[in-house]
């Protein structure tokens, strides 16, 4: 076994960008250092977020193919129906919409290294195939029968626990051990230890960088927060709770700061036991939702009182007009109208007119008939009044009416108190509005 010196090792991972001293990790990096000279299948395991595609990699650019193709191919992400046209190639009308011939990535990486992440997510068929390529350097594009020949590397990757698909007849036996000639483990976050310190500080200057800002610094007690976390997203999940911080945050962060942010995950099983589960609290970019949702509201609010507005002042306008229209009539009754002061003489005129027998509404009647024996005073002397006027004095009576009970005028008037106190105000009525 060829031995691996620090030196290589430290260059290697700085190269790649790998931060971390934990051994698993390290011994990681050697294993994929010492098995690259040697061409043979090697599959790498670990969660999802670890870093698992810096191995192929490593791989690829220590061993004599490194000046051939490299391609990287996310099994997971291409549809299972043209998983083997990809891998594989197919001829012109193999199948519809194959208009031409398709050379397959096996075909393209000739030579060279090809890097299958997610592996367990290939079909039966595409495994089968994978299986003669491992075997044989053979494989067959789709819709043809001559068979072709490639020299290709294969580094596979898995979060995805192999032995037990193989049981459930979902993986095939013989091509796992085709690819698994050599093993890879990949530590996850929770077990690198001081990792989580350098990682975190590494992904703060990275941010400040980008964004020209002061860099956020972590104490002790912050440390130890993001020490026992759980990290089911492994080192994704810490750039993405850094990259949130350094987005809210400035100056020296505290372990309560840390909690707050990481206790809005809530992921099943990825709390540490040191937190209490009950506590909760919104992120700020939560709460600036929450206050543009509070904003919208608070604007359509105001645009419907607009819009009640609008219609009050609309039908004010058409009664007006009506009015207008019907002056005639109006004028029928003028005598009754100036002649007498017992207003209760002229409404038992217009109620035998107009059969109001019932006490509540003639109540109400008799209101609306006040209101109307103003108005059609004004429209006599004066024909053309103003929205405004017409409002105000519709306000006014309405006011009285309800004896300054500014709940009561609203109701009255179909409007929101805050649109009625705004009248109010606009039309110099405080004086008569002296109750609630």
């Amino acid at each position: 076994m060829a031995k691996i010196t620090d030196n290589e090792l430290r260059t290697t991972m700085q190269r790649y960008g790998i931060i971390g001293a934990a051994p698993a990790l390290v011994n990681a990096v050697k294993r994929a250092l010492i098995i690259a000279p040697i061409d043979i299948s090697v599959l790498i395991n670990g969660e999802n977020g670890t870093g698992k595609e810096f191995f192929p990699k490593i791989i690829h650019d220590n061993s004599p193919r490194k000046h051939k193709k490299y391609i990287a191919v996310n099994c997971g992400a291409i549809p299972a129906g043209t998983i083997s046209s990809e891998l594989f190639g197919h001829e012109k009308g193999s199948f519809t919409n194959a208009e031409k011939e398709h050379a397959g990535y096996f075909e393209v990486a000739n030579g060279g290294t090809i890097f299958l992440d997610e592996v367990a997510d290939l079909t039966l068929d595409a495994q089968a195939r994978l299986l003669r390529v491992l075997e044989s350097g053979e494989y067959l594009r789709v819709g043809s029968s001559e068979v072709r020949k490639t020299n290709v590397r294969v580094v596979a990757a898995t979060n995805k626990d192999l032995t037990h698909m193989m049981k459930a007849g979902e993986f095939r036996e013989d091509l796992f051990y085709r690819i698994a000639a050599i093993r890879i483990e990949v530590p996850p976050l929770r077990e690198r230890g001081e990792d989580i310190k350098m990682l975190a500080t590494k992904f703060s200057y990275d941010y400040a960088e980008q964004q020209h800002r002061p860099p956020l610094m972590f104490d002790e007690s912050a440390y130890r927060q993001l020490m026992t976390f759980n990290w089911s997203g492994n080192v994704r999940e810490l750039q993405s709770l850094v990259r949130e911080m350094s987005s809210f945050e400035s100056g020296i962060v505290t372990g309560d700061v840390v909690k707050k942010y990481l206790s809005q995950k809530n992921h099943s099983g990825n709390l540490p036991v040191v937190y209490d589960k009950a506590q909760h609290d919104y992120t700020q970019e939560r709460e600036l939702i929450f206050k543009l949702i509070m904003q919208m509201q608070s604007e359509l609010k105001e645009l419907k009182e607009a819009l009640a507005n609008a219609n009050i002042a609309a039908k004010q306008q058409g009664s007006k007009l009506h009015l207008s229209s019907n002056i005639n009539d109006l004028q029928r009754q003028s005598s009754h109208l100036t002649s007498h002061n017992d207003d209760d003489m002229v409404w038992q005129n217009v109620a035998e007119d107009y059969d109001l027998d019932d006490t509540h509404r003639n109540q109400q009647a008799r209101h609306s008939f006040s209101d109307i024996k103003a108005t059609a005073i004004d429209v006599e002397e004066d024909k053309i009044k103003t929205l405004e006027d017409t409002e105000r004095e519709v306000i006014i009576n309405a006011i009285e009416r309800n004896h300054g009970r500014r709940r009561q005028t609203a109701e009255e008037l179909g409007i929101s108190e805050r649109t009625l106190y705004r009248k109010i105000k606009e039309y110099g009525l405080e004086y008569r509005n002296n109750r609630k």
